[in-house]
């Protein structure tokens, strides 16, 4: 290492020992230049296919690579049969799960028969962080038209509808957002919960994410949402695909040279209980979808006075949430908010 100028000379050992790391042997060779051919590369899957698209796009530069929405399948494409058949010019086909009722024709696996070459990957789901946060309206329909909007998109605290349904005041929710609460209500446990159902159904789809679970827990928060995973985590999902596939991909952090789509949408804070339990910073801040309006910010005691006036707006008979519907059988969580009024 050359020497230093006298201003930088007390950072010379802690620049020592970082120099070696920060930039790879791949990259140090000489002069960038994009790999050797152009893949073409079709990414299927929900509002985290985008995201994966992105980081494939950055790590495989010269690639052509397409983002294909599942939601927008039957109308795009008509049929099964025509969909594979767009897709008979890629090298590379990366989806997720998706079950019939999409695409006239069969759900993902008809796909599979006519393309041998696709690979699934999983879709991120966990609710470690937000173990509050759930759906309210038609949550098995698996479209996002059929859920009722919350003042910051489709998510809803349980507690406030709960405490909406047995006629409490905001001021008296606001209380139940406690550890203690917290700990009744099973949250803690969600963790665990979550953290198996990811696993598991990330092996279901041939794609184990062990490792990568790991490593993203000991990097702090890596959920906007339950079901928006941060840039760096589909990331890591794009580098396996490009790999396995038999691909060179860059060796690099997407998250640091490519903007994080779904931070534009809505995000919901770990709430202080639940941050004290992990070790993390905690927020009451919600945030709104920003992604055609600048996005509004609530705190905690607005977010629940506008859910409440919303609910208000609906029918009871609307605002569908099982989580719900299974406290509203416990006579112990019934006495729990009871309590707080």
């Amino acid at each position: 290492m050359p020497p230093l100028p006298d201003l930088f000379k007390p950072l010379a050992p802690m620049v020592q020992a970082l120099s070696p790391r920060v930039v790879s042997a791949r990259l140090r060779t000489g002069p960038w230049r994009p790999p050797a051919g152009t893949p073409r590369i079709a990414v299927i899957g929900n509002c985290q296919a985008e995201g994966v698209a992105r980081s494939l796009r950055l790590l495989l530069p010269g690639a052509e690579v397409e983002t294909i929405l599942v939601a927008g399948l039957a109308r795009r494409f008509g049929t099964i049969d025509r969909l594979a058949s767009h897709l008979g010019s890629t090298d590379h086909v990366f989806s997720h799960f998706f079950p019939e009722g999409f695409v006239p024709g069969g759900n993902v696996h008809a796909l599979a028969e006519r393309m041998p070459r696709l690979r699934l990957f999983p879709t991120i789901l966990f609710a470690g962080f937000h173990p509050d946060l759930v759906h309210v309206g038609d949550e098995a329909s698996l479209r996002l038209s059929r859920l009722v909007p919350s003042p910051i998109g489709p998510y809803h605290s349980a507690i406030a509808l709960q405490a909406f349904r047995r006629g409490l005041s905001v001021a008296a929710t606001l209380r139940l957002y406690d550890g203690a609460v917290f700990e009744r209500l099973g949250y803690f446990g969600l963790w665990q919960a979550g953290a198996d159902y990811l696993l598991r159904t990330a092996r279901d789809v041939g794609f184990g994410l062990d490792r990568e679970f790991a490593l993203w827990c000991r990097g702090g928060v890596f959920m906007h949402v339950i079901n928006h995973p941060r840039l760096h985590v589909l990331g890591d999902i794009a580098r396996r695909l490009a790999r396995e596939a038999g691909l060179d991909p860059l060796d690099i952090a997407v998250e640091a040279y490519a903007p994080d789509g779904l931070v534009s949408e809505s995000v919901w804070p770990v709430l202080p209980a639940i941050a004290e339990r992990y070790g993390l910073a905690g927020s009451t801040l919600f945030k709104g979808d920003g992604r055609r309006a600048p996005p509004r910010l609530l705190d905690l005691p607005d977010f629940v006075a506008e859910s409440f006036a919303l609910y208000a707006r609906h029918r009871p008979e609307d605002l569908a949430c099982a989580r719900v519907a299974a406290w509203e059988t416990d006579r112990e969580i019934g006495a729990l908010f009871d309590a707080a009024a």
